[in-house]
């Protein structure tokens, strides 16, 4: 299956701001050597040494991952803002995408606010079939569109739309793939999902507050987690926000980090991202979590791949 990332970011779009794109500028400008100009592979190997957090941009587009799986059906997990550069993918190289399955972890505005303008909806041709454990999953769908909130309501979409009530323990078929999902502790409810294939499993778990019964080695935490090749998990806060916010519904990048390691899963992705966090900010998290971790004794003698979840990012398993 391959994963690709198109938003990132939680509880708000994040466009970045005019002076965090200056200060990147004059940071890279204060690098510069006058032996970086001298050619095109001069300039290219400049470019290549720059720390992230300066060239580059984890992007500021609320919740949406694809996955697409390794008979070619294209799942979406969430419909936030990224949804429409998933979409500007699909028309740049004129992808011949004619069936999406959505699945929606929860129905708070940044999971949903992509799913209004995107233009599969409109097209007659489209196949589009929405996943939700929630049993009012088309009313609140339908709700979400309604004027004044938006022009148009839900019964402006052309395409051929299908709602999957899914129920407890029910695992979806697509092909030769296997979703699950489990339920996570966050206002209101949310959901994790887990696609399986072979030998290989992603799961996406945005918007979740870890608590202490999900370390607990259990036969139903060891069936869902254990061994899992990548993880997206909701990373929003330091553990001092964490403790600050409790209840809020999300966690810290530091029990995420313990939690990946109690069920040994290879690759960890920092995910939901704080909206008040400049890229900056973030990669220091990011560094914050690879100490934390080299600080901890693997059972396998190993360190984790941690990395920030990033707009455009694909990596398959």
């Amino acid at each position: 299956m391959i994963v690709r990332f198109w938003g990132v970011r939680g509880s708000s779009p994040t466009p970045l701001a005019p002076e965090e794109m200056r200060d990147k500028i004059a940071s890279i400008i204060q690098r510069i050597q006058v032996s970086d100009l001298q050619n095109a592979e001069s300039r290219q190997m400049f470019l290549s040494k720059l720390p992230p957090e300066l060239f580059g941009a984890l992007g500021g587009n609320t919740a949406c991952v694809e996955v697409l799986t390794k008979g070619g059906t294209t799942l979406v997990f969430d419909v936030g803002t990224g949804l429409r550069e998933l979409e500007k993918e699909v028309k740049k190289f004129r992808k011949k995408i004619t069936e999406y399955h959505i699945f929606l972890s929860h129905f708070h505005y940044d999971h949903l606010l992509g799913l209004p303008y995107f233009g599969a909806m409109y097209d007659s041709r489209m196949k589009i079939t929405f996943y939700s454990p929630f049993p009012n999953l088309e009313k609140n769908l339908a709700e979400f569109m309604k004027v004044p909130y938006h022009p148009v309501g839900w019964d402006s979409f052309a395409a051929d739309i299908d709602f999957h009530v899914l129920r407890k323990g029910e695992v979806v078929q697509l092909g030769e793939s296997e979703i699950r999902w489990i339920k996570r502790n966050h206002p209101n409810g949310c959901v994790s999902y887990k696609v399986s294939e072979e030998d290989h499993s992603f799961i996406y778990s945005t918007d979740t507050e870890l608590k202490e019964q999900d370390f607990q080695r259990t036969d139903a935490n060891l069936s869902y987690f254990q061994g899992a090749d990548a993880i997206v998990l909701d990373t929003q806060y330091t553990l001092g926000e964490a403790i600050e916010k409790y209840n809020w519904g999300h966690s810290s990048y530091s029990l995420a980090v313990e939690f990946v390691r109690e069920f040994n899963i290879r690759k960890l992705y920092l995910f939901h991202h704080d909206p008040m966090n400049a890229d900056s900010v973030m990669e220091g998290i990011l560094q914050s979590a690879q100490r934390l971790d080299a600080r901890l004794e693997h059972r396998d003698g190993k360190s984790l791949d941690i990395d920030l979840a990033r707009e455009g990012h694909t990596f398959e398993l």
